[in-house]
């Protein structure tokens, strides 16, 4: 379904840009997600490539990091009218017609540590002068610091307009000069949530006058955190879960969406939210249905009950949570882990999940323990 609406995404770009008659296209790297075991793909972004091509319209791209993994990517012929940039150095496109100048450096290698950005050439001060560049700037939450540099050092070149690859989400990074990352066009997983797609620009008398989102996302991507707190029984999480779904299907302005469902408060029928929760998912599978086309990409059940909960007025219980709450971050028990993964076949993985770098997905991942093993206990414990 994803690699589809990938590809149907781009076309809808391509068909953007023939609807708004742009002056030419923009791909600032990444265009292709590593290797590839054929030529489909490759030839697919050709023939869109020469529908904007018989439209007199140019496109200019550099490589990024995924694109330096793919050997048949240079084996591709492009069409006349795509431009692709140099991996060996920094070098200008001069658009004489539109009084434009493009500098642009492609990646020779996938990973590039090197700040490319000093290489970049001098603005021409007769022309409305772009950077394109695939880079992580100074760090961004989820990517490989490919290419750093910081903010100041894209000011300090002069030129009126960067646009940036590499970042899959959409952040306008600075206003003068404007410095885009437009994201990437179709999100692929959970963490891609929300509206993808591209940036239309407007430039007048060599001044940018507008920069515009332009949704191009074919399946929605949505997180849906719904709050039971005060709720006594499974009917009435249904109902509040049900209006909150309707909600997310809605802001996906008729697009299929992809949600995962967090449900947590305090709530009086925890232990029996956690008893039958096979009867719970195919309960909230049908709610996602009677909706349209909503998937239902993961439920995470993270309810507790009330404090004055009686069942929770246990001496063992209370010790249990006392623990919980000692341990800062699950790094706090990584010989523990790593001798229950050693006893593990190989091919199960998860050593990674399990084991996180990131500080705030370790803390996620000890919520998560701490609330499925407290929902086991009262689950059983309220068990006939």
């Amino acid at each position: 379904m994803i690699r589809g609406a990938v590809r149907r995404a781009f076309a809808d770009l391509v068909q953007l840009a023939l609807d708004q008659q742009v002056a030419f296209v923009l791909i600032g790297g990444d265009l292709y997600d590593g290797a590839w075991k054929d030529y489909h793909t490759g030839l697919y972004f050709i023939s869109h490539m020469q529908r904007l091509g018989r439209a007199g319209i140019r496109v200019f791209l550099v490589s990024g990091n995924h694109d330096a993994s793919s050997r048949i990517t240079t084996a591709l012929r492009l069409p006349d009218n795509v431009v692709q940039f140099s991996t060996r150095r920094a070098e200008t496109v001069v658009l004489e017609d539109l009084r434009v100048a493009i500098h642009g450096r492609g990646y020779d290698r996938r990973a590039v540590t090197d700040n490319l950005a000093l290489s970049y050439p001098d603005p021409d001060p007769d022309m409305f002068n772009i950077g394109l560049l695939h880079t992580g700037l100074s760090g961004r939450p989820g990517h490989e610091p490919y290419a750093p540099c910081t903010v100041e050092d894209l000011v300090s070149r002069g030129y009126d307009y960067w646009a940036l690859g590499h970042v899959h989400q959409r952040e306008v990074v600075h206003r003068d000069p404007w410095i885009v990352f437009p994201g990437n066009i179709q999100g692929r997983h959970i963490r891609e949530a929300g509206p993808r797609g591209a940036t239309l620009v407007t430039v007048e008398n060599g001044k940018v006058t507008a920069v515009e989102h332009r949704d191009l996302d074919v399946v929605r991507w949505s997180l849906c955190r719904v709050d039971l707190t005060g709720c006594t029984s499974v009917d009435e999480v249904l109902e509040r879960t049900g209006h909150d779904l309707s909600d997310t299907a809605d802001r996906a302005d008729g697009r299929p969406v992809a949600v995962r469902l967090e449900l947590s408060g305090e709530v009086s029928c925890h232990p029996e939210l956690h008893r039958d929760r096979e009867h719970l998912v195919s309960e909230l599978m049908a709610l996602a249905g009677d909706l349209g086309e909503v998937w239902l990409e993961k439920i995470r059940l993270r309810t507790r009950p009330p404090a004055c909960d009686p069942v929770t007025a246990d001496p063992g219980l209370e010790d249990l949570e006392r623990l919980l709450a000692e341990i800062d971050s699950p790094l706090e028990l990584a010989p523990e882990l790593e001798k229950f993964l050693g006893r593990l076949p190989p091919e199960l993985g998860g050593r990674e999940s399990l084991l996180p770098d990131d500080p705030a997905q370790s803390r996620e991942l000890l919520s998560t323990a701490r609330d499925l093993l407290l929902g086991r206990i009262l689950g059983h414990r309220g068990t006939p």
